[in-house]
């Protein structure tokens, strides 16, 4: 027999997944123009022209089989190198290259993590909402995780419920700031106190508690005043898991990187299981290609004003239609109550009017939908009547 839970995984797939093939096939029945597709968190605007200009250099200049060969199973030192020189002088920190290890995305950083710092047993804390892959990457790898609700009115960490939830056997704490679903960006106060309850439990338990930053939307901010802080530069024992992959527009690419913070409690040990577990799990040596493309696009993303031009036309509208949503400061998501209890109902009903809505269950909490605005302004506009026909076929 097969490993159950692998059959069971493969067998299910994401709500997220699902919903993005059923759009597909919709289209090829009634027309790509007349499907409403918010499934997928896919770029939809080109990456800057800096990356396929590195790309040619890299694949004129250097020589093949170098280019295409085998880095070190950690990542090229210089690629290293150069992320760590951005890091510190961008956020006013001191990390080191010896302690960055290259990846494919975040989803590999976020797995190999985990496999490095769970025990069986151990808890890992999700803040939902939160991305439904995080339940799969901590079971794979022994851990419980645990969900802890933030706060309806804002999304914003209940400190109260987070301060209960921390027990001996909790080993660390996910934050995803810009966050998938909501959009919402923790400020530097939040991270503060966060970094002191952490730090008193570590010393009521006695024992070492991550966070792991999961960052694949850091720079998708959309107003000057919106600072994401560096969690590194507030508490010592942070793992930074990074993604190339929204920014720059390469999420079929698969590059990111794992930075374990210099501050870390014994961080040469937490870096050696990192790149045992990146070992176990065959992930060594990250696409040799787009590491080498890395230096020269630190710095650069695609044009997010597009990004928040969709945000602000349909945050507006749909707001003035009567649905509530919480504001996204970053991201591309917005987190819609739904207009029924059901968030499954909500989102098969909302399928009458042709759009695509991911329901909440999967992100930890019931009641609402996600939308991904990363789309071609153009179908957005198309779907706002759709969005009008369906709140008011809920008021008859």
């Amino acid at each position: 027999m097969v490993n159950e839970k692998s059959f069971l995984l493969g067998n299910t797939g994401s709500a997220i997944r699902e919903l993005f093939e059923y759009g597909k096939k919709r289209k090829a029945i009634v027309g790509e123009d007349n499907v409403f597709d918010y499934s997928i968190g896919n770029p939809s605007i080109p990456s800057p022209s800096i990356v396929n200009e590195t790309l040619i250099k890299l694949l004129k200049e250097k020589e093949a089989t170098s280019l295409h060969g085998y880095t070190s199973a950690v990542g090229d030192l210089n690629v290293r190198r150069a992320i760590v020189e951005y890091i510190n002088k961008t956020y006013s920190v001191n990390e080191k290259p010896e302690l960055v290890y290259m990846t494919c995305g975040a989803a590999a950083s976020l797995t190999i993590t985990m496999n490095a710092i769970l025990n069986k047993g151990d808890e890992i804390i999700a803040l939902a909402p939160f991305f439904p892959e995080y339940r799969v990457f901590c079971e794979k790898a022994g851990g419980v995780l645990k969900v802890v609700p933030c706060r309806k009115e804002d999304f914003q960490i209940d400190f109260d419920l987070l301060a209960k939830s921390i027990t001996k056997n909790t080993k660390g704490i996910i934050i995803n700031s810009p966050n998938n679903p909501t959009g919402v960006v923790f400020k530097e106060d939040t991270i503060k106190k966060l970094a002191s309850l952490l730090e008193a439990k570590e010393k009521e338990f006695n024992t070492d508690i991550y966070i792991i930053s999961d960052e694949p939307y850091r720079e998708l901010v959309y107003d000057k005043e919106t600072i994401v802080p560096y969690v590194t530069k507030y508490y010592a024992n942070t793992i930074v898991c990074y993604s190339f992959s929204k920014s720059i527009s390469l999420p079929g690419e698969r590059i990111g990187y794992i930075l374990v913070g210099a501050n870390c409690k014994d961080a040469i040990t937490v870096y050696k299981a990192i790149a045992g577990a990146g070992r176990s799990l065959g992930f060594v040596c990250a696409p040799a290609l787009f590491q080498y493309m890395i230096p020269s696009i630190l710095g650069h993303t695609s044009d997010l004003s597009i990004y928040k031009k969709n945000r602000d036309l349909l945050y507006k509208t749909l707001t003035d239609y009567g649905y509530q949503i919480a504001f996204p400061d970053g991201a591309f998501y917005l987190w819609v109550k739904a207009l029924e209890d059901d968030a499954n109902k909500f989102a098969e009903h909302a399928k009458k009017f042709e759009l695509l809505l991911v329901p909440s269950d999967s992100f930890g909490m019931g009641g609402y939908v996600r939308i991904a605005y990363c789309q071609d302004p153009l179908m957005i506009e198309r779907s706002l009547p759709a969005f009008k026909k369906l709140i008011l076929d809920y008021k008859k």
